[in-house]
């Protein structure tokens, strides 16, 4: 059997997988009438808002269909095609994994904190598994048909197109409920979260699956495909077959090291269920390790040391990243601490040190970025940078699912406080959603770091195809494509791409201002005009603010992703190639830098809330605790929107850019 078979293998196998993951989860108990009721709201909520996006983006890729089919042939316009189809499925794969597991992981809860987390961390795998079984499979058996790399190059831009809007649509819905619920559930109305009386409540369960699951796991689904096509044009220039099919391969290892580290992944009814999602995370790293020096070594022999290298640094970036993220948003850390005692002195101070906080977070990752990228390329060249990138992703499947696991923890203790069940099943489920918290902002710091590797192994990509068109031949030096700085349209370009992220920002800031206006409008009008509410005699109209998120975020997304999408073609046509480049810089630097200071703001203001809400600084219902949730409100859209945006808005540029390299004139 050729090698290039084994990755669609792989792929088979990890679709499998998830398979079985998503069978045994629907054995499970899934408790008493009300928690099925519950969960089945929260599910038909998530479908409905997924078909809405899904039909909306119906136009958008019928329209790219036709015009790569026009200008680039059947092959550019069918990857497209299934790169769109497979980020789709994948969405719709983890969406209805997490939400079918919620009842089921809070009646595990009732027997005991290893079944919780187990119930709910299978369900956080099958996201994981769809979306690496997915992107290997989709991009290797578009190579076995076509056998060429460049003609395949468009099922990145596919996936990214669909992620971009399913990243800056799902954090507007989830933001829109979240701050709605908050700001009149808790601050006005003084009631708990998750409390059944509050109408935005299954708004926000919804929410924390479309933003959390599907969001993130389109994010990762484009990054894993993106980098395996940037290094498969690479490896094609330098090593020829073999440098094309060894990224492959590094996935099916990534692949069968999530699935061997899966079962590592398990808790005594003390222990730490933290420590057993880190064992799942260290298990699939040092497995990919061991497989990458051996699959590096017989391919490309004594090359084979400097390629490895390259591929424990982009491992390094994966541990490093995420090490640092939770030190900057972890109440165990003074960062996040400091945030909680700023907030004595009302809100104003709660927000400037959360600012400050997230802009401090900034450093250490680029430092960490520079120095796996010298690292990389030092050790094997322009192929170690995108071999660095594919290192780090490779691992997706186990970082997606733990990931996932935490909404479905964080469901899970919304449906034991709507049902009204016993205290001590919250309690375990609060177990979780804790470790979830600080999972979710590590996978935000993967996020951000696939997406800045990607970025670079996608810059690379593009200039080799840049190299290759004969109308640019005066462009290049030594047959390579030289940028230089003091050229005024290479400036303009750095200067259009560093402004494209803080536009897009303040588009998707504003848009969950205005679904979060709509949303509060609506909660307090259910307070004031449904009797008995507050009493419980009353039932909430909880559809109605699931309306109220879904179409906000549909009307919203819209307007970034032309911007997105739009801007490159419109650099790379008027103004050139170097133009081109230089854009390309300026949005990766800036959007790399947005993403880390508004995702760890974000996360920080929101521990340092549950840090007082754990009883510090006088704990709930003080002036401490008022401005700690208004900071919590500034932070939502800050690290669940407009932050993560950043990272498909990185690579559909230079998914975008490397797909017109061919068609530039000048």
């Amino acid at each position: 059997m050729e090698l290039i078979f084994v990755a669609p293998v792989a792929g088979i196998v990890a679709l499998a997988f998830a398979a079985y993951l998503m069978v045994s989860v629907l054995k499970e108990d899934s408790g008493n009438k009300r928690m099925q009721d519950i969960s089945h709201a929260i599910f038909e909520g998530a479908m409905a808002y997924l078909n809405r996006q899904y039909r909306t983006l119906i136009p958008f890729t019928a329209l790219v269909f036709v015009v790569l089919y026009y200008f680039g042939g059947y092959q550019l316009a069918l990857s497209f095609l299934v790169g769109a189809i497979c980020s789709a499925i994948a969405g719709y794969v983890g969406m209805t994994a997490t939400t079918k597991s919620t009842a089921r992981t809070t009646e595990a809860a009732r027997h005991s904190l290893n079944k919780a987390l187990s119930v709910s961390f299978r369900a956080g795998a099958v996201m994981g598994m769809a979306v690496v079984g997915l992107g290997l499979l989709g991009v290797s058996v578009l190579y076995v048909v076509f056998r060429d790399p460049v003609v395949i190059n468009s099922f990145a831009f596919g996936a990214s197109a669909i992620a971009f809007f399913a990243r800056i649509g799902g954090g507007i819905f989830t933001k829109a409920a979240d701050v709605g619920a908050d700001l009149v559930g808790k601050v006005e109305a003084g009631i708990p979260e998750d409390d059944p009386r509050n109408p935005a409540v299954i708004a926000d369960n919804v929410g924390d699956n479309v933003g959390d699951t599907a969001g993130m796991g389109a994010d990762l689904f484009e990054s894993y495909g993106a980098t395996a096509i940037a290094a498969m044009l690479i490896g094609n220039t330098l090593f020829g077959v073999n440098g094309v099919i060894f990224p492959l391969l590094l996935g099916a290892a990534g692949i069968l090291a999530a699935i061997v580290s899966t079962f590592l992944v398990r808790t005594g009814e003390n222990g730490n269920p933290q420590a057993a999602l880190n064992r799942g995370l260290w298990g699939t790293n040092i497995l990919v390790a061991v497989i990458a020096y051996f699959m590096a070594a017989s391919i490309f022999g004594a090359k084979g040391l400097g390629i490895f290298v390259a591929i424990v640094a982009g491992l390094a970036v994966n541990v490093l990243v995420g090490l640092i993220t939770e030190y900057y948003t972890s109440h165990a850390h003074f960062p996040t601490r400091d945030i909680a005692d700023s907030s004595r002195t009302g809100a104003a101070t709660n927000i400037i040190s959360g600012v400050a906080t997230g802009l401090k977070s900034t450093a250490l990752p680029m430092i960490v970025f520079a120095v796996a990228t010298y690292v990389a390329y030092s050790n094997a060249g322009i192929y170690g940078i995108a071999m660095a990138a594919m290192g780090m992703l490779c691992t997706a499947g186990m970082v997606v699912a733990v990931d996932s696991f935490g909404p479905v923890a964080d469901n899970a203790g919304g449906i034991a406080e709507m049902a009204e069940l016993p205290k001590e099943i919250r309690k375990t489920t609060d177990k979780l959603d804790a470790v979830g918290n600080t999972t979710a902002a590590i996978a935000k710091g993967f996020a951000i770091g696939s997406a800045a590797l990607t970025a670079l192994a996608l810059f690379t990509a593009f200039g080799e195809e840049v190299a290759k068109n004969p109308k640019l031949a005066g462009l290049l030096q030594d047959g390579h494509l030289v940028v230089n700085l003091t050229e005024p349209g290479v400036i303009i370009g750095i200067f259009l791409g560093a402004a494209l992220p803080f536009l897009v920002c303040a588009f998707t800031m504003e848009a969950v201002g205005k679904a979060a206006f709509e949303m509060i409008g609506e909660v307090r009008r259910q307070f004031r005009d449904i009797p008995g509410i507050m009493e419980g005699t009353g039932r909430p109209d909880y559809a109605r603010c699931v309306d109220i998120s879904t179409q906000a975020a549909i009307r919203e997304m819209l307007l970034p992703g032309v911007f997105a999408v739009g801007a490159p073609l419109i650099v790379g046509f008027l103004m050139g190639a170097k133009a081109l480049a230089g854009f390309l810089a300026g949005v990766t630097a800036a959007g790399v830098l947005l993403a880390i200071f508004m995702s760890n703001a974000g996360g920080a203001w929101d521990n340092a809330k549950k840090f007082i809400e754990s009883g510090q600084h006088g704990g709930k219902g003080t002036p401490a605790h008022a401005a700690a949730v208004i900071g919590d409100t500034v932070g939502d859209p800050f690290k669940d929107t407009s932050g993560p945006a950043m990272n498909p808005l990185i690579k559909v540029a230079g998914t975008i850019s490397l797909i017109i390299a061919p068609l530039l004139f000048f």
